[in-house]
Parts: structure tokens; C-alpha cells; sequence
């Protein structure tokens, strides 16, 4: 046993720290850029099963669609992109992304984008992320960085596989366009890439959307579908003829623009203008969610 050395009657008094307050309020050593890396972020969306699951249902559609058009057994003898996607690798890969552009891909970035806040204010967790303490316009632009980089490898894994799925089953012939053009193989993955980055573009406008509904409500569904409804509404606007010029100011009416690239004369017009569109409402609506999250009452 070791003896007590201390003498009766004295108290150990503790040290003082002086903590020293800059002029912003915070402490010294605190660092504002330094709080929620974007790779501590990405590996919490990483570890959520809905990530897993919309990335893996990504993955699993193209293998859906080839079982499809190997069990179906109608004639295919027109020229429409379904007629078409079972002549080459690059045709399945074409009808893939084009099947998927106007509701799956809309769905993804939506739960994506529009899930990112809502989800942690329906988890009490919000106001303990902003005491960490990370700024608000800090934590929102992470969270927004984050689901664009798993929005960009959601459309990336979906491209990729349904070219390896199609060039594994039907060969890396030409590109048969509805035109009757054959676009050789090089050209046609050319094509192909520059398809997937209009999209990445050109959907940029969902995710505001999604963006600031998530702000506005501490209710995910309501956030992913509020977006998803307001796509297929501007869809649904976009068939009604008599409205004239004035469906180009829908924002999913250059949806399918990157279609004028399966021709050996591209028109270029379209797709600037869609990306344009995109990018216009996207800046909108991500304005929007900036200026509601900075004034959003998280304590309750």
C-alpha cells in the first residue's frame, strides 16, 4: 500500500483556464472550416440503407430490363429506341438511360437531395450537428455536396452497367439511331458520356427543388415527393400543346434534349438551352434553401 502524502487541512485547488473569445464569438482554436469534412458526411449517407438500397436498385435495373427483352417475346421491327435496344450494347445502354430519365433518375436525386435535412430535423438531430458547432450555410452546402456526388454516381453506376450489361449481351456493334443512321462504336459511347453529363446537368434543377423542400419540412416523403409530384406535373403541363411556347419555360421540357446526339448532325440548341433551364432553376431554388435554413427555427 502506498501511503497518502497529503497533509490534513490543505485542499488541492484546481488550475484556471482562461478560455479566450474572439470578436465572432467563437473560442480560440475553433476553425469553422474545419467542422463536417465532406468524406464524414459522405461516409454517414454511405452507412444509411436507403443510400444502399437507391445506389444497388441502380445497379440491378439494367439486368431487370435485359431479363425483360429476353422474356418478352413481341416482334421488334420498328425504329423507336425499344425497338432498337436489343441490336447493339450501346442501343441497350441509350434505351436504359432513357427509360429511367423522367421519373427514376428524378426519384434518386430527389431522396438524395431532398432527404439530406428533412431526415436529420425528423431525428432531433439537426440542432446537435449545428452545436457541434458548424455553421449553417457550412452544414447545408456539405450535405449538398455530398448528394451530389452520390446523385453523379447514381447516374455514373446506372450508365456504366447497362453498357457493360448490353456490351456483354448484344456485342459492341454500331448505334442505330430512330433515324436509321448507324453511328460506330467509338462516336456512340462518345455520345453516350456526353448523354449522362446533360443529365447531370440538366437535373440540377430537381435537386434545389429537393433542397429547399428539405428545409421547409421535417418530413422526408413529403420533401422527395413533393419534388417528384412537381416533375411530373410540369410533365404532364408539357403535353398540352395549346400552352405553345410557353412549355419551354418548364423545367422538364428539355428533359430528353440529349436524344438530338443519336444523329450525325447534332443540334447542339436544344441541350444549351436545357442546361441552361436547369442551371437557372436550380440557382432559384438553392437560394431559396440558403436564405429559409439560415432563419429556420432547428431547436424545437
Amino acid at each position: 500500500m502506498t501511503e497518502d502524502t497529503e497533509r490534513p487541512g490543505t485542499a488541492i485547488v484546481p488550475t484556471e483556464r482562461h478560455t479566450t473569445v474572439q470578436p465572432d464569438g467563437s473560442v480560440e482554436g475553433y476553425r469553422a472550416g474545419r467542422t463536417l469534412p465532406v468524406r464524414v458526411e459522405l461516409a454517414r449517407q454511405l452507412r444509411r440503407r436507403r443510400t444502399r438500397l437507391s445506389l444497388g436498385f441502380l445497379v440491378v435495373l439494367p439486368v431487370l430490363l435485359l431479363i425483360a427483352f429476353q422474356v418478352g417475346s413481341g416482334s421488334q421491327g420498328g425504329r423507336s429506341l425499344a425497338d432498337t435496344a436489343s441490336s447493339s450494347g450501346l442501343n441497350f445502354a441509350v434505351f436504359t438511360l432513357f427509360a429511367s430519365t423522367n421519373f427514376l433518375l428524378v426519384v434518386v436525386v430527389a431522396l438524395f437531395f431532398g432527404d439530406t435535412v428533412a431526415s436529420e430535423a425528423s431525428w432531433s438531430s439537426l440542432k446537435y450537428l449545428l452545436a457541434a458547432p458548424v455553421p449553417r450555410s457550412r452544414l447545408l452546402r456539405r450535405k449538398a455536396v455530398v448528394s451530389a456526388i452520390l446523385s453523379g454516381v447514381g447516374l455514373l453506376l446506372l450508365t456504366a452497367v447497362a453498357l457493360g450489361v448490353g456490351l456483354l449481351w448484344y456485342g459492341g456493334g454500331d448505334l442505330l439511331t430512330p433515324t436509321g443512321e448507324a453511328l460506330p462504336f467509338p462516336v456512340g459511347v462518345a455520345s453516350l458520356a456526353v448523354a449522362a453529363a446533360y443529365l447531370a446537368v440538366h437535373l440540377t434543377w430537381i435537386a434545389g427543388l429537393s433542397l429547399w423542400l428539405g428545409v421547409n419540412t421535417d418530413a422526408p416523403l413529403g420533401a422527395v415527393g413533393g419534388a417528384v409530384l412537381v416533375s411530373i406535373l410540369s410533365q404532364i403541363l408539357d403535353q398540352i400543346t395549346a400552352l405553345g411556347d410557353l412549355r419551354a419555360y418548364l423545367p422538364t421540357h428539355y428533359a430528353t434534349a440529349y436524344s438530338y446526339l443519336l444523329s450525325s448532325d447534332v443540334d447542339w440548341t436544344s441541350m444549351a438551352r436545357g442546361a441552361f433551364s436547369g442551371l437557372a432553376y436550380a440557382t432559384v431554388f438553392t437560394a431559396l434553401a440558403i436564405w429559409r435554413f439560415r432563419r429556420k427555427d432547428i431547436t424545437s
